[in-house]
């Protein structure tokens, strides 16, 4: 690469990593406040929430990445052409399809980057997230254990703890159990202690009193007990049986054993055919979004209004790629052979990227001039 083009690159990866950081930070802040609630609501300590806000940055970054660089293509080509650096270029003889090779460059660092992503950090980062929600779920201290306020683990049950102390021990428990429609229950005791053994939890009562409503005879009978266990397996019991997320299922199972996957997990070959494509189509379309911002720039000459027009048409661009994409998802999910209408937006983006570049080195006065033995008659 000549100087120039190490220097608009240079310029391409700087702006990148700036609109990219923004928008990751963007997204991050509305997925991390509904984390935050959720996480730190249940008990879970601060190290989990990031953990979990960490493991869901990949699929974030996913999404805003074509943003990112289709962005910095725009910027970088309106810098380029205001510094009046493009004219310098063009005046020297090199055409815009010259002028396009950094972009092009940039373009297939996105898309590598985007590779990276798809195909090796997000189905890890989904699956080890998959794994952290499990433990999560079947941790009885991140579900019972919260001081002062009344937790419902389950429907018609009622938990609430006073004070925990610093080993363990939970002080004024209350515990109504409704889920009987014949019987109620309500345990008090001093105090209680959670024991797990294997898959079995328990809560260990001390010192308290047990009592019980029957609903068809209307009698409360009342029981003072020393100690008494009480199961609550039931109350954090999850389905360990879940399948997979179709994200977190690597790239090279989906092309094996596409059979076995629709077999086990349930998922037709229609959408293992547009997440396995789609994977591909997402790296491409960063080549195509990239050319789309620089050579919409390309169009037209210097006006003191500014590049505001060829801006918009090169967001209208990427707004119809993005509907030709969701378009095109349809009739693959239907028909696993339809699967090469998934590079279509990816195509139609280069070819629109083509004819732009086609139109700014060859502008429509020049298109459309006379010929010579038209003016020759006139």
């Amino acid at each position: 690469m000549s100087r120039y083009d190490r220097y608009v690159l240079s310029q391409f990866l700087l702006f990148f990593g700036f609109f990219a950081l923004i928008l990751v930070a963007v997204f991050w802040i509305n997925r991390a406040v509904v984390l935050f609630d959720k996480l730190i609501g249940d008990g879970q300590s601060a190290f989990v929430f990031l953990e979990f806000t960490a493991l869901t940055l990949p699929n974030l970054i996913r999404m805003v990445l074509p943003m990112a660089a289709f962005a910095a293509s725009v910027y970088v080509t309106n810098r380029l052409n205001n510094d009046s650096e493009l004219t310098v270029m063009q005046a020297t003889g090199s055409s815009p399809w010259r002028l396009a090779r950094p972009a092009l460059v940039f373009g297939l660092i996105s898309a590598t980057m985007m590779s990276i992503l798809t195909h090796v950090l997000l189905p890890a980062s989904i699956n080890q997230l998959a794994v952290r929600e499990a433990e999560v779920a079947r941790n009885v201290t991140a579900r019972l254990l919260s001081e002062g306020s009344f937790l419902h683990p389950a429907p018609g049950v009622t938990f609430y703890i006073r004070q925990i102390d610093a080993d363990g021990t939970l002080n004024d428990v209350f515990l109504s159990d409704r889920r009987d429609p014949e019987q109620t229950v309500i345990y008090t005791g001093a105090r209680a202690f959670l024991v797990r053994n294997g898959e079995q939890s328990n809560l260990i009562m001390v010192d308290g009193l047990a009592q019980r409503m029957d609903m068809k005879s209307n009698q409360l009978s009342t029981t003072v007990f020393a100690d008494f266990s009480y199961d609550i397996s039931s109350l954090i019991k999850q389905d360990t049986a879940r399948k997979r997320n179709i994200r977190a299922i690597p790239t090279l199972e989906l092309i094996r054993a596409p059979g076995q996957i629709t077999e086990e997990e349930g998922y037709t070959p229609g959408q293992l055919s547009e997440e396995l494509h789609l994977r591909f189509a997402r790296a491409l379309i960063c080549v195509a979004v990239t050319l789309i911002g620089y050579s919409s720039l390309m169009l037209g000459g210097f006006s003191r209004f500014g590049v505001w027009r060829q801006a918009l048409l090169a967001f209208v661009m990427l707004v119809f790629l993005e509907v030709l994409r969701g378009v095109m998802s349809d009739p693959v999910l239907k028909n696993a052979d339809l699967w090469p209408l998934i590079y279509l937006p990816t195509l139609v983006g280069l070819g629109i990227a083509c004819m732009f570049m086609q139109f700014a080195s060859r502008p429509l006065s020049l298109l459309f001039r006379r010929s010579p033995n038209t003016e020759a008659a006139t």
